[in-house]
């Protein structure tokens, strides 16, 4: 039996599920740029509203009540914008590419990817899938194979919506090191260690990420700064525990990268009376 993982803010996972949720909160409006998701998430919007800006589909926004799908491999610039005295909160629900291509594989091929997409509270009522997903994450004792059912429905349902996921295409030589780097940013990692995972001496490691665009240092910094926003958002670990388990040396180091890159303090993210 798996058994099911649950802090106080109410994210939730099971071992081997293929589903996690994460309760998403943000206290002062924010533009966050360039964001990666490298799984496939749905972002159920509870109060205030999401603007997003992709590279296929340009603005997208959403409003509280609605679902946005972001695929996988998305990058992104997204803004979360709260409303007076109660935030921005919202459920994030990330599933894994194997439980993804059970239902999507067969659609027709696609070279890009549609872009981020939204449906709307009124016509299709998102809510009831998002209780569906809780109450199969916080059942006890569920069989697996039955769970798994279970959590195949939700996808099933954004196909009927006509939702697209592109199946997975060869992924860029920045995110295989993001995801060699993510499981432990706390590591002091060095170029030339990450390019000998790559089998590739340290010239080659660069020239190889040169083709994708952003340089090892680059790619290493956003990887632990979207990590930390990840963390303010979804948890309530302190920052200065934050700042080290995302390889920063001080919290002042922290927080001086994160306001340089997304313009606001870490404090900001969880209290708007900074």
């Amino acid at each position: 039996m798996k058994h099911r993982n649950e802090d106080r803010r109410g994210n939730t996972e099971i071992p081997d599920s293929g589903v996690s949720i994460l309760s998403v909160t943000q206290a002062t409006a924010a533009t966050f740029t360039d964001l990666y998701f490298t799984l496939t998430f749905l972002f159920f919007i509870q109060t205030g509203s999401k603007r997003v800006i992709c590279p296929t589909n340009g603005e997208v926004i959403g409003e509280a009540g609605d679902v946005m799908i972001f695929p996988p491999g998305s990058v992104v610039t997204m803004e979360n914008r709260p409303i007076l005295n109660a935030g921005y909160r919202a459920d994030g629900v990330c599933f894994t590419h194997d439980l993804v291509d059970m239902v999507f594989a067969e659609q027709a091929p696609r070279n890009v990817s549609a872009g981020i997409q939204v449906l709307r509270a009124a016509s299709h009522r998102p809510s009831e899938i998002l209780d569906l997903i809780k109450e199969t994450l916080g059942r006890e004792g569920l069989p697996p194979a039955i769970r798994q059912h279970r959590l195949l429905e939700p996808l099933i349902w954004l196909r009927q919506k006509g939702v697209q996921l592109p199946k997975r295409g060869e992924e860029q030589p920045w995110g295989k090191v993001r995801r060699l780097i993510e499981p432990d940013l706390s590591h002091p990692w060095r170029v030339t260690e990450v390019a000998g995972h790559f089998a590739m001496s340290e010239a080659s490691f660069r020239r190889w990420l040169a083709k994708s665009g952003p340089g090892f240092a680059q790619i290493l910094l956003n990887t632990r700064l979207e990590k930390g926003l990840t963390l303010l958002q979804t948890t309530d670990v302190p920052i200065s525990h934050i700042a080290l388990e995302c390889g920063f040396k001080t919290p002042s180091h922290f927080s001086d990268s994160f306001r340089k890159r997304f313009g606001i303090t870490p404090k900001m993210i969880r209290s708007a009376d900074e």
